[in-house]
């Protein structure tokens, strides 16, 4: 009998028409202790700034609340853009949360601000500061470990913890950077698709092992939503599109529901849906049959679902029907052996 493939959850702690941000972040923390009691792997929470909609700006903070409230599942950041800190205060940050929940701390890192350039400026970051991911990411992962790569100074806390470190990427240049440093790499399919095998092969033929992994890993990004009907989930991810179009292309102005498919019908629209091209939508034979049928094109060793309903009782349902008869994971279709999930 295959393997089950582990699945976990990229949460976005979406704040919805007139939610409270406080609203959205007790959200986060019932999706998390939902996806620990149903045995998936890790909730992670990605970097985002000046979005109205998401509240996970501050990914370190939001990780600290929700493993308060939960106990045995992986947490971390699906990511850390790291161009947007100094790599001490990020293993200050991270070793923190691994001294306060040892063995469930993940970190994943992308060379991306996480916002537009305006936003960059505010934050006080140089627009050349991503030209040096790949030197700041060892210089990190030695902050984190037991030699500093800056003379006399140390993360305290965080030396010595080596909290696991991810590379995510939407390109070549993710793929090959995770593949020379041998770490696991995540792969943004969730949003953009368009290089998912070529950058997964590019992975697993340059892969070097590393005292963190020894072999390839690859962890998918995939949109979710599964309901009783198949026309009832897909309405629910057209509302996701739709929101996406208006936060992307809607110029900074509230628009109405009206005006956002006159924008779905765009070719702003278009784009969206090309965005999220990989999506598991409709019954729950359905997402299970489509996510079987992506983990094999990506060949993963694990899918990250982003829950496309726009309600937290739809975002549990989401997982509860597709968790149905699957125990821990996703069984897998293709027959090539897969990489050891990573300090699981």
């Amino acid at each position: 009998m295959r393997a089950p493939l582990p699945c976990s959850i990229l949460d976005l702690a979406a704040v919805g028409p007139g939610q409270t941000v406080r609203e959205a972040l007790s959200n986060t923390v019932a999706l998390a202790q939902h996806a620990e009691a149903l045995g998936l792997t890790r909730v992670w929470y990605a970097e985002h700034h000046n979005l109205p909609s998401v509240a996970s700006s501050a990914p370190a903070v939001l990780i600290a609340h929700v493993a308060a409230h939960t106990r045995t599942i992986r947490l971390g950041a699906g990511g850390i853009m790291l161009p947007n800190h100094a790599p001490l205060t990020i293993a200050e940050q991270f070793g923190t949360l691994e001294h306060l929940h040892p063995g469930r701390i993940d970190l994943g890192l992308g060379r991306a601000p996480g916002s537009d350039q305006t936003t960059f400026r505010a934050l006080r970051r140089d627009p050349r500061s991503s030209e040096a991911f790949p030197e700041d990411v060892l210089e990190l992962q030695a902050f984190l470990g037991d030699e500093s790569r800056v003379p006399g100074v140390n993360a305290n806390p965080g030396r010595g913890t080596n909290v696991p470190l991810y590379i995510l990427g939407s390109s070549l240049f993710g793929a090959s950077l995770a593949a020379a440093l041998g770490l696991p790499y995540a792969f943004a399919s969730h949003f953009a698709p368009h290089s998912l095998e070529e950058a997964v092969a590019l992975y697993r033929r340059e892969f070097r092992p590393s005292a963190q992994q020894q072999t390839p890993y690859v962890i998918a990004g995939l949109n979710l939503v599964a309901a009783p009907t198949r026309e009832q989930a897909q309405e629910e991810f057209h509302v996701r599109k739709r929101a996406i179009a208006i936060a992307l292309f809607g110029r900074g102005r509230p628009l109405s529901d009206e005006q956002g498919e006159a924008l779905m019908d765009s070719p702003a629209g278009q784009q969206v849906d090309q965005m999220l091209s990989c999506a598991a939508v409709g019954t729950s034979a359905e997402v299970k049959a489509y996510a079987e049928t992506f983990a094999a094109r990506a060949q993963a060793d694990e899918l990250i679902f982003t829950l496309g309903s726009p309600t937290l009782e739809g975002r549990l349902r989401s997982l509860d029907l597709f968790v149905q008869d699957v125990s821990r994971g996703l069984p897998v279709i293709s027959d090539e052996p897969r990489a050891r999930a990573p300090l699981v």
